[in-house]
């Protein structure tokens, strides 16, 4: 399972180590992802993510999932949550 947020596409950083020395090693930075069940209010229906803090705080100002999706770029989102966008998209449409 990769590191990347599913709705804000944010991933791993790398970056270094200091030591008291000034010596410097490599080192991963990575993206606090949580399991989360965010429930989708057109679509009446949960979906499970996993996303950062951040994504998730993102989403909870925008207003829920719904909102978020439609605002968001295709290019962020993974897979599972393009396929969600694209349901939501056909109900705010009918």
């Amino acid at each position: 399972m990769s590191r990347i947020c599913e709705l804000t596409g944010k991933g791993r950083q790398v970056g270094h180590n200091v030591s008291h020395a000034n010596n410097k090693t490599k080192r991963l930075f990575l993206p606090n992802l949580q399991n989360v069940t965010l429930m989708s209010e057109k679509l009446d229906r949960s979906f499970k993510f996993r996303v950062s803090t951040h994504g998730l705080r993102s989403v909870e100002h925008n207003g829920g999932l719904d909102n978020w999706l439609l605002k968001a770029s295709d290019t962020k989102l993974s897979p599972r949550a393009l396929k969600v966008k694209r349901e939501l998209a056909k109900a705010v449409a009918a």
